[in-house]
């Protein structure tokens, strides 16, 4: 892993070049996502058959609800009562972000609405082939089941036919009845253009690789996604000399077995922690079963830093806008408010990203590549839109009209000028 201090000039031109080296990687697959999509939309179906059965090794489109029942009833009891404890959780949590409508009545008797309307139709991505993740369906799922989407499909690539059972009761759960055994940029594109067998959506969302990520922006604008990227998983630990290593490396491991284009950063004003963080890796490498994924994404993307000043460290954090942040630091506190850039925070020694993931109740679909200085996380609020409603009395129009027919012929709009002013009464 890489090794950087704070107090070499070149620094923050380091910490640059290796953000950016990454984000390169991230992107380097988007050719080849446009070939696929361009197949899609010309083939349909039998281009997604064709990218299944080389990538996935399948030739199953649309499971049957018996292939999908018998699936899920191999599933393990206790399995099925974890999700059913995460499903309660998450639920709970993102039941309290629904909106209220607004409605509001000028002195002139104008009313203005601003109602919030779910989308009709959403799809969403969770990974699979030789993957399981039940969390995804139910991080994504739950929210658009708050918000009132009528028709929510799921894609999961299945691996020689066959659907992980975890994931088909998730999905069981959250009332999904059309799922797909599709995944990687040809089921973007299927549910993003339609195919004979598969009806297209109004919005994607869900996380997925480089080239799930790559394929959702390209489709963007024929059909909506989340206002972020939702690419390879990030974490960054803020930790002193009261954390514990053992457990710092194995944080920074859970994120690595992900993908190995992840991003795992130390960040920490304690030297020796981070040999005996280095030391932690190389032990706890050897007894996971994703060791080789999370060693390339530490080799590749693993950065230690030390930085000798709290300041500094917000600044650095601020820069990256990680994904996932930790803050394993007895002051923790102190630092909350001055950090605005991260998907999500987790606080003190005890809050430890992987149990975001699954059952806390906040959503673990969040921005990643620096997005979250912009945009947030998966909530409630991406299954929306919000429509203004305009009703103007004739009082409203005659008070306002002449302001505005003064800024349109300002803007050399005079046709929008003269709409209001055959409005107004002639005195």
């Amino acid at each position: 892993m890489k090794i950087l201090n704070s107090k070499n000039k070149k620094f923050d031109q380091q910490i640059d070049l290796l953000l950016l080296k990454r984000k390169n990687r991230v992107k380097s697959n988007v050719v080849s996502v446009i070939k696929i999509i361009r197949d899609i939309k010309k083939n349909g179906d039998k281009a997604v058959l064709k990218y299944e059965k080389r990538f996935n090794q399948n030739k199953i489109i649309t499971p049957s609800s018996k292939q999908i029942s018998n699936t899920i009833s191999t599933l393990d009891k206790k399995v099925k009562n974890a999700i059913d404890l995460a499903y309660n959780r998450i639920y709970k949590f993102h039941s309290l972000q629904k909106f209220k409508n607004i409605s509001y009545t000028d002195k002139f008797k104008n009313k203005l609405e601003y109602k919030y309307l779910p989308i009709d139709s959403v799809a969403i991505y969770v990974p699979g082939s030789t993957a399981s993740y039940p969390s995804s369906v139910l991080m994504n799922a739950i929210p658009a089941l708050v918000a009132g989407v009528k028709r929510i499909v799921m894609i999961n690539p299945g691996y020689k036919g066959k659907q992980n059972s975890a994931v088909l009761y998730a999905a069981k759960k959250c009332n999904i009845n059309e799922i797909y055994s599709i995944g990687g940029p040809s089921a973007i594109a299927a549910l993003a253009y339609g195919t004979n067998k598969i009806k297209k959506v109004n919005k994607i969302v869900g996380p997925g690789n480089a080239y799930v990520a790559a394929a959702k922006k390209e489709v963007f604008g024929d059909v909506g996604i989340e206002g972020m990227t939702a690419g390879p998983s990030e974490i960054t630990v803020v930790a002193d000399k009261f954390s514990n290593p053992e457990w710092i490396a194995s944080d920074l491991i859970g994120q690595a077995e992900h993908d190995i284009l992840a991003q795992c950063i130390l960040i920490t004003r304690d030297k020796k922690l981070i040999e005996k963080v280095k030391t932690e890796i190389s032990l706890q490498l050897k007894d996971i079963p994703r060791s080789t994924i999370a060693r390339k994404s530490l080799m590749s993307n693993g950065i230690l830093m030390y930085i000798n000043t709290d300041k500094k460290i917000v600044d650095v954090i601020n820069k990256i806008a990680p994904e996932h942040l930790e803050l394993n630091v007895k002051n923790y506190k102190s630092f909350i408010s001055k950090i605005k850039n991260s998907g999500s925070i987790c606080l003190g020694k005890y809050a430890v990203m992987a149990m975001t993931d699954y059952n806390i109740g906040s959503n673990h679909i969040l921005p990643t590549n620096a997005s979250a200085k912009y945009s947030s996380g998966i909530s409630v609020n991406e299954f929306y839109k919000r429509i203004s409603y305009i009703n103007i009395s004739k009082k409203g129009i005659e008070s306002l009209g002449p302001s505005v027919i003064t800024l349109a012929n300002y803007e050399g709009l005079q046709a929008h000028a003269q709409s209001v002013k055959k409005r107004i009464r002639r005195k």
